[in-house]
């Protein structure tokens, strides 16, 4: 399968990536009126799922544009294999932008969520921001037209609207929650992240599900980014127990070695880009055996770099 999609980026044509990506769209809106997908469910932003309905959980960090990363992690998972295995692989979001194969990314991806549908869950990331909270510099839209020319632009445009369409967060009951960012200061439950985007400017919850970064500091401060905030320990803490899970799992941050422990180990970053803008010298992602993962202190058995 892999080596297939492969092939077809030597040769990507604009009409076959928005064709690719029109039918994309159409899956993620079948996925949100269906609301539970072979032991998957859906509710708004967010998707959850039982631990005993997964045996294996792949979980990617930020991409960037880098094409070479991701083609390794899936070789390395082997898809062929674990099509056998109850599975999913979590991506975490920011995957273009500060990358030349921005829209090479976009389209393997897309490409494995039409083949693999409830395997592949695409989390929305800071770079898949809406308006008022996109990162910048934003890059993507030159990257769509250095591939396709200037009716690159309306292929980017019509991406902008997957951004909508992505998941907030995923949540394996009673193990771990993922997202991009950070916990929201104000979230109480799961639900409250579920409806993040819905009540969107007038609640900040959105703006910290993918902005948010942890500190060793107890509370809540500004952030250096200018938009979410740096959560303490006690936050973590206070979310994880309210509702009855071990870890946050996120991504957002670069790191040297691929990934890093934060609030005692209740956090941890996974970074799957290498090179420039980020010279971190390793990539990371995390492959998780469910019925391995019972604590905190079990979570890097399970980090891959390379």
């Amino acid at each position: 399968m892999l080596h297939r999609i492969i092939a077809e980026l030597e040769n990507l044509s604009i009409e076959k990536f928005d064709k690719t990506l029109e039918n994309c769209l159409t899956l993620l809106e079948i996925e949100r009126k269906l609301g539970k997908l072979n032991g998957l469910n859906v509710k708004e932003d967010l998707i959850y799922s039982s631990p005993a309905n997964l045996e294996r959980c792949i979980i990617v960090g930020d991409l960037h544009g880098d094409l070479n990363s991701l083609c390794e992690i899936l070789q390395r998972v082997n898809l062929d294999e674990i099509s056998k295995q109850k599975f999913a692989i979590v991506f975490l979001g920011d995957y273009g932008d500060r990358g030349e194969k921005s829209v090479e990314v976009y389209y393997l991806l897309l490409k494995l969520k039409l083949e693999l549908k409830d395997k592949i869950i695409l989390l929305r990331g800071n770079h898949e921001g809406t308006e008022d909270l996109l990162a910048q510099p934003h890059d993507l839209p030159l990257n769509f037209i250095e591939k396709f020319g200037q009716q690159g632009y309306y292929s980017y445009l019509k991406l902008r609207k997957l951004f909508d369409k992505l998941y907030l967060a995923f949540v394996l009951m009673g193990k771990f929650i993922a997202l991009h960012g950070g916990i929201p200061s104000n979230a109480y439950s799961i639900d409250d992240i579920a409806i993040a985007r819905k009540i969107h400017p007038k609640k900040r919850l959105l703006e910290e599900i993918l902005w948010n970064d942890p500190m060793d500091d107890n509370g809540l401060k500004a952030s250096y980014r200018g938009a979410g905030f740096l959560f303490g320990a006690d936050i973590t803490e206070d979310f994880l127990k309210r509702n009855n899970l071990l870890m946050l799992i996120r991504g957002h941050e670069p790191a040297r070695n691929g990934y890093f422990l934060s609030h005692e180990g209740r956090v941890i970053t996974i970074f799957s880009r290498k090179g420039r803008p980020y010279f971190n010298e390793k990539a990371a992602y995390l492959d998780i055996e469910i019925n391995r993962f019972d604590s905190p202190s079990d979570i890097e058995k399970f980090v891959v770099t390379f």
